[in-house]
């Protein structure tokens, strides 16, 4: 629906209904002032992975919060966590879900941009190549415990130390602070992977009824509101898929740019800021690790890591801001429970809060919904005053003629 609402604003953005130009009128204007409203609350709406994304109310077990990768010894340590802000005791709603990381050791990655370093870790000089050459599959039980556990493309599978449960949220930020989260921790020895292999390149997601709902890669990157789309678009397809978006939004930035109209500048200025990709943005979201460089973000990812300072570094901030106002000042660079030194690194759980009622359905939906409807509703008052005014003008200027000659 969302990208049926991105068409038909495009349409009436670039001016052309069945090959002819049309004029400006004020009723398009207005038209179009709803769909593009319709359209940033609508990805704002979507699915979406890690801490700050709309979250998946009525499913919120299918929310990906986390991916780590880093050595540890002659070991390699993954961990993937879902359910962010989880404060109850079991049980949860696990069982409907598959939960998967996926690694790619063959797909060549090149680190001679330093740009693409600094954000993504590297260049993935093939997107479209990308693949799942190890898989690691996950059922969890409602108690967050292990059902069934699957490995592809792995040896030496009987040396794989793992943990899976209710943990500290790792997440380095004010809102997740004394929260937890469910998390799937694997030690890997080195002798899984083919000998001598240097470079990784993962993803995870989470999936239902064999459909895809979420997915991560580089930290925080899906988070960011023009991102959101990604998420049910495999690795190896996400490149066509940045460059269609951003044609259709460059379409309608540029028209919303040009125009007058005082909504039109605002919206423009909200979908640069928020929904509009950068020049740098053709990357596909995988995180990428190699042996050459130091580990931590944006090589792979440790605990430690402040990825929201980081990622801000390089461009995207929004989350630096929250964090200084929902947290305050000075901003806090350290996780609120010290990690574990060893397996399974992550810190204990916090102790379990009353629950909250169950939430029925997002009312952001409505929201938004009612607020288009208002703009509409306000433009046409406005459209019909000015015919009225109009009418009655032409009236009095017919009576005011006759009665002169």
């Amino acid at each position: 629906m969302g990208r049926h609402l991105w068409q038909m604003a495009q349409r009436l953005a670039r001016g052309f209904q069945h090959g002819k130009k049309i004029s400006p009128v004020p009723w398009r204007q207005g038209v179009l002032a709803g769909l593009i409203m319709a359209c940033l609350g609508w990805a704002n709406v979507a699915n979406a992975s890690d801490h700050a994304d709309p979250s998946n109310l009525m499913g919120p077990e299918s929310n990906i919060t986390d991916l780590f990768f880093f050595p540890d010894g002659d070991r390699l340590v993954l961990i993937f966590n879902v359910r962010r802000a989880l404060s109850t005791k079991p049980p949860y709603d696990l069982t409907p879900y598959t939960y998967e990381v996926n690694l790619d050791l063959t797909t060549p990655v090149s680190f001679d941009n330093p740009a693409d370093v600094a954000r993504y870790g590297g260049t993935v000089t093939a997107p479209a190549k990308l693949h799942a050459d190890a898989k690691v599959r996950i059922r969890l039980n409602n108690d967050a415990g292990l059902d069934r556990i699957d490995y592809e493309g792995l040896q030496n599978t009987a040396d794989i130390r793992t943990s899976f449960g209710v943990r500290d949220d790792p997440f380095n930020f004010p809102r997740f602070y004394g929260v937890n989260t469910i998390s799937m921790v694997m030690s890997l020895p080195r002798s899984a992977f083919p000998a001598g292999q240097k470079t990784f390149i993962l993803w995870g997601t989470t999936a239902k009824d064999g459909m895809q709902i979420d997915h991560v890669g580089r930290s925080i990157r899906t988070q960011l509101p023009r991102f959101g789309f990604l998420n049910t678009i495999a690795p190896n397809q996400q490149l066509p898929a940045l460059i269609e978006h951003s044609m259709r939004t460059n379409d309608l930035y540029n028209f919303l740019k040009g125009n007058k109209q005082w909504w039109s500048g605002a919206l423009a200025d909200l979908m640069e800021t928020t929904f509009l990709l950068r020049k740098y943005d053709n990357q596909p979201d995988v995180m990428i690790y190699t042996d050459q460089f130091k580990v931590g973000y944006p090589n792979g990812r440790l605990l430690t890591d402040d990825v929201v300072a980081q990622t801000c570094a390089t461009g995207d901030c929004l989350l630096m801001d929250l964090s200084f106002i929902e947290g305050g000042f000075p901003r806090s660079t350290t996780n609120d429970k010290p990690f574990l030194s060893e397996f399974p690194y992550l810190a204990e759980p916090w102790p379990e809060k009353p629950p909250a009622p169950p939430p029925t359905r997002s009312l952001t939906p409505y929201i938004v919904a009612a607020v288009i409807l208002l703009l509409l509703a306000s433009w046409a008052v406005v459209q019909g005053l000015r015919f009225i005014l109009r009418h009655l003008w032409q009236v009095v200027r017919n009576i005011y003629a006759l009665a002169t000659t």
